[in-house]
């Protein structure tokens, strides 16, 4: 396909839309009195009409501070419905609104506001401070949480419109070529690049999901991870524009469990890490029943369910026998889990921005929530490929979406090609032009296949691939992967192994599971740095990096480990916000450790396996 072929996506009401703002002007004549926007506990609630009214009036007051079109905002927000009241005033302007991760340093800050030329910022009393100590061009605050000096209130925005505005003509001159967000990425292997996604990408996005994704505005989806990434942003933000999911936000991240029981989503999107801790807290909570009989129930319906899974996974026909024994558990067990879980009304569940173990995947197959494992970048606008809830195909990333040209590169790279690739990085044709062909074709920067029926498979991302001294080359995230899967008690993983003579690890532990065990072992109080050398726990994680060690080849297995005695917390020193492993922030941070993982005679800590 052509990158000038046009893109439409067929609205609710059936107009045929091509930007952002024309979608939503649509939707706001579905279901005015309906709410669209909220908060947990309905402490704020917005409906449709309200927020049509709303970003009429912040898109009159912000162009008269001078907001034009083709400018750039930025945002430092928590999840509240104030970003998509602000964020969708800013694209009728024709302007490009972007966000910033919370954790961002003021060097962050700096690099990324330097890049984007922003003068206006809109932001929440607790970050002016972080902001301020970064040196840019910024010469508007705005305030959305109450006043603060030297800074504007949103609600003084609201009541102080440019004089002769033009609403109607403002969003009706947005083009589809138009920039309608810069998607910083995390930057692990470098200072971030500004992506850019324009009204064009994301609407091609979300026309290739809807041939398989059915979500209107009977839907509710639960927005908690960071606006500044893409997993937020398009299947939750523009999906809300586009397609009108009613948006839950919470606006700490850590808190999205309490909120799924009473906004019961239909739609969920998350990271593997998110899963994980779901399957961590499911096992704990039936551990921890009130009696042996309860506790054994549930242990039996989770055999149950697991022993399904593999057999549907396998494409074996259940038995008349199965079915029995899966209705009964499903009756006595997995349905209650659901509904205590808040996930008994999920119709969309996917997994994304970074491989998830298939162990996870078949636990919530059999628990009755098919989780489909999604692929793509933030160039690509997020999904490139997913995979198909009534045939997972555990292993791959499914198939490309409508639209989405794959093909490989000599050294096994993938590349893309489409209408849902990035224009390239904003003020940057040098790395444009490194990572996007003159055919259009985008290096992914993944290593993967390709199997007879279409479903593409990732082996690792290509520069970060073991090599160890023998010349053999490695993915560390299937090694990682093994790990976690083996034990909840497992958090990240950090596989080592370039240069080296066999395959070491460090690994931290999770912090929900090990305050289960503490808990278990008479130990509440514990922190992470004694639980590290508990002889229980060291024995219960040596045994899960046995048991991952028998999924992998020889060359693969863990030798030796090192339990990390502290947390390694998202936006961290060790891990992007979205959960990504820092690979050289952490050899360089862990360098003693690692020394000691190779040393003859390695210190008491390090766990040898050889």
């Amino acid at each position: 396909m052509s990158d000038k072929t046009p893109i439409t996506f067929r609205h609710a009401t059936g107009v045929e839309v091509v930007t952002l703002p024309q979608a939503f002007q649509q939707s706001l004549t579905v279901r005015p009195h309906a709410v669209a926007l909220r908060t947990v506990g309905g402490l704020q609630e917005i409906t449709w009409a309200e927020y049509g009214r709303r970003v009429e009036a912040i898109a009159a007051g912000l162009a008269a501070l001078g907001v034009r079109r083709g400018d750039t905002v930025g945002m430092m927000l928590t999840n509240r419905p104030e970003f998509h009241l602000v964020d969708t005033a800013i694209l009728h302007l024709g302007a490009t609104p972007f966000s910033v991760y919370n954790t961002s340093s003021p060097e962050q800050i700096e690099y990324i506001f330097g890049n984007a030329q922003n003068t206006v910022v809109i932001t929440e009393q607790a970050f002016i401070p972080v902001i301020r100590q970064a040196n840019t061009a910024v010469t508007t605050t705005v305030v959305v949480d109450g006043p603060a000096e030297s800074a504007v209130t949103l609600e003084e925005v609201e009541n102080s419109p440019a004089e002769d505005f033009d609403f109607a003509a403002s969003w009706q001159a947005v083009a589809p070529d138009d920039l309608a967000t810069l998607i910083y990425t995390s930057g692990t292997t470098g200072p971030p690049k500004g992506v850019e996604l324009s009204h064009r990408n994301i609407i091609a996005e979300l026309s290739a999901l809807a041939d398989t994704v059915e979500v209107g505005f009977d839907d509710r989806v639960i927005s908690y991870l960071p606006a500044a990434h893409v997993g937020d942003r398009v299947p939750s933000h523009a999906a809300n524009l586009v397609r009108g999911l009613q948006i839950t936000s919470v606006a700490d991240p850590r808190e999205f469990a309490a909120a799924l029981p009473e906004v019961r989503p239909t739609f969920f999107f998350g990271v593997p890490r998110i899963w994980q801790k779901l399957r961590a807290g499911i096992e704990a909570k039936l551990a921890e029943a009130e009696s042996p009989a309860k506790k054994k129930i549930g242990t039996w319906a989770l055999a149950t369910a697991a022993d399904t899974a593999h057999k549907k996974l396998a494409g074996k026909t259940p038995s008349v026998f199965d079915k029995l024994q899966y209705g009964l558990a499903d009756k006595l067990v997995l349905q209650k889990v659901r509904e205590a879980l808040g996930m008994d009304q999920i119709t969309f569940a996917g997994s994304g921005a970074a491989s998830i173990p298939a162990e996870v995947l078949e636990f919530f197959l059999g628990l009755g929530i098919p989780v489909v494992e999604v692929w793509g970048l933030s160039e690509t606008t997020g999904v490139s490929t997913m995979t198909d809830p009534d045939d997972l195909k555990l292993g791959t990333v499914g198939k490309p979406l409508r639209d989405v040209e794959i093909k490989f590169a000599d050294d096994g790279e993938i590349l893309v090609r489409g209408p849902v690739v990035t224009p390239g990085y904003f003020r940057e044709p040098e790395k444009t032009a490194a990572a996007i062909d003159a055919d259009g074709w985008l290096a992914t920067g993944d290593v993967g296949s390709i199997d007879a029926d279409g479903n593409v498979t990732i082996v690792d991302r290509k520069k970060e691939l073991i090599i160890n001294e023998a010349g053999k080359n490695m993915s560390p995230t299937s090694i990682e992967d093994s790990m976690k899967a083996a034990s909840s008690l497992i958090g990240p993983v950090a596989a080592i192994g370039d240069a080296k003579p066999y395959i070491s690890a460090l690994i931290v532990l999770d912090p929900d599971a090990a305050a289960v065990r503490a808990k278990a072992l008479n130990v509440p109080d514990a922190d992470l740095a004694a639980l590290a050398g508990h002889p229980d726990i060291v024995a219960e994680i040596t045994a899960a990096v046995r048991q991952g060690n028998t999924k992998l080849s020889r060359v693969e297995q863990i030798k030796r480990f090192l339990i990390v005695p502290e947390n390694w917390e998202p936006g961290g020193e060790e891990l992007t916000p979205t959960m990504k492993l820092k690979r050289k922030p952490i050899s360089t941070k862990y360098a003693e450790y690692i020394d000691e993982l190779y040393a003859p005679e390695p210190g008491d800590a390090v766990i040898d396996l050889k």
